[in-house]
């Protein structure tokens, strides 16, 4: 494995730098840090660990790229890319697998919405729901004090209950952010209906559920009750000020298709695309379809563990839990030396260590398959680039896999080379803490070109 090209440091917004070793790096307190300007629009639905609109900008910047230009984010999540993008008079494209996610990042780019007409549809639909809460003896804006068993709580049935991580919502809530459900439902294909829906996928996590994130998503301590129309509503608010803030100009289109980032020509034409601004999933063991699961569920977008199962497998593999038997794509990486060397390492470490379940034995072959599938998405890119187009890929080195070293910005830039890409160079974003092997892990910006 060659080592790294130039390394340069990122802009990062009124920080300081300080040295690691050779390298000037950013503060990581602000690196990953959102700006309280950037809030508008990003903060309708995140997940924990997106990166920031700050780190967007200042990639189109150096990618030279004006008003007009087609930006495609393979890996959108929940839109940053995009959003961005559309704020400076470019086209947005967006690539995403998770349906809870490809939902919220077309909510986010959608700003053609009245937000007059969704703040009075909202605050009718909080009235109507307030009036069957208090019909059952609940008022949603105090802890309920009666007996639990003098109502009757809605539930899901037992199928979409084990969907759920298990005690990430308490009964009370659940009951309460169902009704909502159903009062909103009543109000599908309307203006508003879709961001009213994103506003409660959005109060859920932060406030109604037991959920936390540190980063991993867990359950918390279980609240017996939480408000759920006034944050919803809340959510619907801030919404409508952004909405506010953009209406009467004119703004490009936005397209987010819900595909697998390993079959981009599918649904984009050839050549059509300037430039990418992504961050694809680690090679970390996180299971990302747990991040979304409970406002997933809730909203309908999974319903059978058959269409979880289904939605996994348009998923670039990252995690043993989403490793299947007819999975192919380590093939891509057959001959690539440092990543078989690395799989190989994986699973003598495994075996030293005595580890013996059947998610540990997947270690070294999900390594593979994380490296293929991304060889298999760079390939497929090239159909729909053009010529001169600049790509970043943010990604991050790790020791996850049994504290055998992956450096996975090397990596890639090796896989993208051999595919006829041009390295420009791996930027330093910033390094974080791996508890694991009690180091500094590199997250890196790996910049390339499509010389056609």
């Amino acid at each position: 494995m060659k080592p790294h090209p130039k390394q340069t440091l990122i802009p990062v917004i009124g920080d300081a730098h300080s040295t690691v070793g050779s390298l000037a790096i950013a503060s990581n307190a602000r690196a990953n840090q959102m700006a309280s300007t950037d809030r508008r629009f990003h903060d309708w639905y995140r997940f924990v660990l997106s990166f920031p609109p700050h780190l967007v900008r200042a990639y189109i910047e150096d990618f030279g790229l004006e008003k007009g230009a087609t930006v495609l984010d393979p890996f959108c999540g929940t839109g940053t890319t995009l959003v961005v993008a559309k704020s400076r008079g470019m086209r947005g494209i967006g690539i995403e697998g998770n349906p809870m996610a490809h939902f919220a990042s077309s909510v986010k780019t959608g700003w053609d919405v009245n937000p007059r007409t969704l703040k009075a549809r909202a605050k009718n639909v909080a009235k109507e729901v307030c009036d069957t809460l208090r019909g059952q003896g609940i008022n949603d804006d105090e802890v309920f004090g009666g007996d639990p068993d003098s109502v009757a709580l809605r539930t899901l049935d037992a199928q979409t209950q084990k969907l759920l991580i298990r005690n990430s919502i308490s009964p009370l809530p659940l009951h309460k952010t169902l009704i909502l459900l159903e009062c909103l439902q009543e109000h599908q294909g309307k203006v508003g209906y879709r961001p009213a829906m994103l506003a409660l996928a959005n109060a859920l996590v932060l406030s109604i559920s037991n959920l936390r994130f540190g980063p991993e998503v867990g359950v918390g301590k279980q609240k017996p009750d939480a408000p759920v129309v006034a944050p919803w509503l809340a959510e619907v608010d801030r919404m409508v000020e952004d909405l506010h803030f953009v209406s009467g100009q004119e703004h490009p289109d936005s397209k987010v298709h819900l595909a697998d980032a390993r079959d981009i020509s599918d649904v984009l034409a050839p050549a059509s695309v300037d430039a990418v601004i992504t961050s694809p999933p680690y090679p970390n063991e996180k299971d990302y379809t747990r991040t979304t699961r409970l406002e997933s569920v809730l909203l309908g977008f999974i319903k059978t563990k058959a269409e979880l199962r289904k939605f996994k497998k348009g998923l670039v593999r990252s995690n043993t839990r989403g490793v299947y038997k007819d999975d192919e794509d380590d093939e891509w990486v057959e001959g690539h030396k440092e990543i078989q060397r690395i799989a190989r390492a994986i699973e003598k470490r495994r075996v030293e260590l005595g580890k013996t379940s059947g998610f540990e034995k997947l270690y070294g072959r999900v390594t593979r398959l994380y490296f293929g599938g991304m060889a298999r998405h760079l390939s497929e890119l090239r159909k729909v680039l053009r010529p001169g187009a600049h790509l970043g890929y943010v990604v991050g080195d790790q020791a996850s896999y049994l504290r055998v070293m992956i450096r996975t910005g090397q990596l890639l830039s090796d896989i993208a080379e051999a595919l006829g890409y041009e390295l420009v160079r791996i930027d330093l974003f910033r390094t974080r803490f791996a508890t694991a092997t009690k180091k500094q892990l590199r997250e890196e910006v790996v910049i390339l070109r499509w010389p056609g």
